[in-house]
């Protein structure tokens, strides 16, 4: 068998902060500009994503940055650490991106940085990639999350034209960290307070209590992935939703570090499919 060639490191894209704003005690925005956008594109997919690169605390990288130098000359203990967010908006004319982090404190890598980034600090990442975008000639549309799944939902709520019939349902801790944005006459999200329960209670009991509209769906459902779980039964098995009209995944999963979910990810998702498919069998 020939030797398969190394796969070659992706090019990182170079940005700078040019404004932030704090939307609600949990989340903050971030707006990223600069030449290095010149290129960028996205706006296919509501979900669009990129992977920031952070670098381990102690280490720095010789300029210009190159992901392929780091990774030939840098122990890989020493290469960046990626953590992917969603796009929450790309403007084409002005060259800008917006990112929106969830905040805990110090809590994690990201939500910590974008709480004290000061404008003309500098990010690179990777990306973007995506999949999902609300499809015009569905019947209607579900829209489930918790926070981290919120600038994903609010993209695709902004795209929806006037008239089309969606549920939405977003679980927040409480009504401080509900958000406003531009919607289409009569597309609305129903806010949903955890108050302390446990992460997902309330958005899987939101959807199983929800009166199917008939006709064809197309379901956006992402979040922490023990809930993503539950819904992904709930809507497969019990509401038979084609697996082709569902983007469905864990973004985050409780008691696990990034890095950790990332590493069983995959094979956690094909197991929960692989079960689910064995239950609807039997």
């Amino acid at each position: 068998m020939a030797e398969q060639p190394a796969r070659k490191a992706p090019r990182a894209t170079e940005a700078h902060v040019v404004r932030t704003e704090r939307l609600t005690p949990h989340m903050v925005r971030i707006v990223l500009g600069g030449p290095g956008l010149d290129g960028f594109d996205a706006g296919a997919f509501t979900d669009h994503y990129v992977k920031l690169l952070f670098a381990p605390e102690g280490v720095s990288y010789p300029e210009p940055f190159d992901m392929e130098g780091i990774r030939e000359a840098f122990p890989r203990e020493q290469w960046p650490t990626t953590r992917t967010y969603t796009v929450r908006a790309w403007d084409a004319d002005l060259h800008e991106l917006t990112l929106d982090f969830v905040v805990h404190g110090d809590e994690g890598l990201a939500g910590p940085w974008a709480a004290r980034a000061r404008v003309g600090d500098t990010v690179r990442f990777l990306g973007p990639g995506g999949g999902y975008a609300p499809d015009p000639a569905a019947d209607w549309h579900l829209l489930a999350g918790d926070e981290s799944a919120l600038p994903a939902i609010a993209a695709a709520l902004e795209r929806m034209p006037a008239g089309t019939r969606v549920h939405a349902f977003v679980e927040v801790e409480d009504a401080a960290d509900e958000q406003e944005f531009a919607t289409a006459t009569g597309v609305e999200v129903t806010w949903l307070h955890r108050s302390g329960r446990p992460v997902g209670e309330t958005v899987v009991e939101a959807v199983r209590a929800l009166d199917f509209p008939a006709g064809d769906v197309h379901a956006f459902v992402h979040g922490e992935a023990g809930f993503v779980k539950e819904l992904r039964r709930l809507l497969r098995m019990e509401r038979q939703v084609p697996r082709e009209r569902l983007s469905i995944s864990g973004y985050w999963r409780l008691g696990k570090t990034d890095e950790g979910w990332r590493a069983i990810k995959r094979d956690w998702n094909e197991r929960v499919e692989r079960e689910q498919e064995h239950q609807q069998a039997a």
